[in-house]
């Protein structure tokens, strides 16, 4: 029997099985032990009220052994003292007890049943039962009776054993598909939540130089055509990067690593902090005024942590262009230190009264989050003076160390 069985079976085929198992206990007690009712004059239904407690053998097992042992202990009062084919039926009863019934009853039942092999040992004279004592027939009946109780016990123990080493099993059982189906939700949370990153990253930033382009060019083109030109120009370059962004992020999130010809694409690589500069670059394009100041020692980064300061430097100065107002003057540190990388983007605008929010609660999230992925900290707040200032710190090995 598997864990599966225990779960599957029907609710009713334990009462029936049981009820099948009395009744052809009492058909066949009616057939065995014909002379045993006519020699010492039981009645067929002392056999009958024997065997239908074992009915109720699984379903209700104490109140079955009860029923079985209260009839049996009738029999051996009565001074009947036959060990038909139905009086087996307290072994079974004491099986069923042990097996499925609570330890108290399995217990208590044991002795009971040991008791009782006492009871009948000292009755078997026939002619005057309890008042004349036999030591070599109750020595006879002791070892025919004791063994038996004890064998059925035994097994009930067994089979006590097995059920609840399959209860167990079932119950692992359960606790795995559950922890793995969390598993599963967690993973895809944090993919879900890395692809919203990635998304708002790439199409925040676009948006905002082809919009803050568009704008300018549409003040700039009556008076100088040429600035509604160039104006034009930059948004139809920042919307191809972007659609170059957009088709390999969605490439890699396609189930099949292959073009219809079969052949593997190249997947391009992310950006790392040494694509400042050319983030810098195309947001001075768009008419921002920002400088780029590197101190220390650029060495490699560990995966990961030169496209975490890409991104919170991208997404830095997507919200000044769209929260520091007219003309702001924004400064890009990038500062290398044997333990740790520090990206500061501030600038003199009015961001510090502004809601620098990105209106889904996005921008700062995200950079807080791919921070704190790498173990490091985002502080981000006004400046002394006016502006604003987003400062993340990434930790690096010592140098030397494993990158």
């Amino acid at each position: 029997m598997t864990p599966d069985a225990l779960a599957t079976r029907p609710r009713w085929y334990v009462p029936v099985a049981d009820a099948v198992l009395a009744a052809a206990y009492f058909v066949v007690s009616l057939m065995i032990d014909t002379s045993i009712f006519a020699f010492f004059g039981i009645s067929p239904l002392v056999a009958l009220a024997m065997c239908a407690p074992l009915a109720a053998r699984r379903t209700y097992p104490v109140l079955s052994v009860m029923g079985v042992y209260l009839v049996g202990l009738f029999v051996v009062i009565q001074g009947y003292q036959a060990i038909g084919f139905f009086s087996t039926s307290v072994l079974v009863a004491l099986y069923s007890v042990t097996a499925y019934g609570p330890r108290w009853a399995s217990r208590t039942a044991l002795g009971t049943g040991i008791l009782g092999c006492f009871l009948l040992s000292w009755s078997v004279d026939i002619s005057e039962p309890f008042t004349a004592f036999d030591p070599r027939g109750s020595a006879v009946v002791l070892l025919m009776t004791v063994p038996l109780v004890l064998v059925a016990w035994a097994g009930g123990k067994l089979r006590a054993s097995r059920v609840e080493s399959l209860r167990a099993r079932e119950d692992r059982f359960t606790r795995l598909a559950v922890e793995r189906e969390q598993e599963l939700k967690l993973a895809a949370q944090a993919e879900r939540a890395r692809i919203a990153r990635e998304m708002h990253d790439i199409v925040a930033h676009s948006l905002t130089v082809m919009v803050a382009q568009a704008d300018g060019g549409r003040y700039a083109g009556a008076a100088e055509p040429a600035a509604a030109t160039h104006a034009l120009e930059t948004i139809a370059e920042t919307g191809r990067a972007a659609l170059a962004d957009m088709r390999r992020l969605l490439g890699v999130l396609r189930d099949d690593d292959a073009d219809s010809d079969g052949e593997h694409r190249a997947l391009a690589p992310q950006p790392a902090s040494g694509d400042l500069y050319a983030l810098v670059e195309q947001v001075r394009a768009s008419g921002l005024r920002v400088s780029l100041v590197r101190m220390g020692t650029p060495r490699t980064l560990p995966p990961g942590v030169g496209l975490t300061a890409h991104r919170i430097c991208q997404e830095a100065l997507t919200n000044v262009m769209k929260h520091a107002g007219p003309d702001p003057t924004v400064t890009v540190l990038v500062q290398w230190t044997d333990t740790s990388l520090t990206l500061e983007v501030s600038d003199d605008g009015r961001g510090a009264s502004a809601d620098t929010d990105d209106g889904g609660g996005h921008g700062l999230l995200g950079m807080r989050e791919r921070a704190m992925m790498l173990g490091g900290t985002l502080t981000v707040g006004p400046r002394p003076g006016g502006g604003f200032r987003v400062r993340a710190q990434l930790p690096l090995p010592a140098p030397g160390g494993t990158s």
